[in-house]
């Protein structure tokens, strides 16, 4: 029980970190990658770009704002990726173990 759930939150972790150097990456280089580009490598940055507030607000708190949902997006869809991931290298390890 206890191995499971130490790996969620391992996978949790490396989902956050892929997360945040994938929106980097992201960022530094979407004037020379495609939107579909964009799009695949952080989703996080398309849809921040939706649910940023529009009221008037400090340039810090709008880009803090825009960070947190990115950050947030980006590791929730890499860690359903890494889990994906994991699950398959299972099945593949327990077949051939057959």
């Amino acid at each position: 029980m206890w191995k499971k759930a130490i790996f969620v939150v391992v996978l949790m972790g490396a989902g956050a970190v892929a997360g945040f150097l994938m929106l980097g990456f992201a960022m530094q280089n979407e004037p020379n990658l495609t939107a579909f580009a964009v799009s695949i490598l952080s989703p996080g940055l398309k849809v921040a770009e939706y649910f940023t507030p529009v009221t008037r607000q400090s340039l810090g708190s709008t880009f803090g704002g825009f960070l947190r949902v990115a950050i947030a997006t980006n590791a929730v869809f890499y860690f359903i990726i890494l889990t994906a991931l994991v699950t398959f290298a299972r099945l593949v390890i327990r077949r051939k173990n057959r």
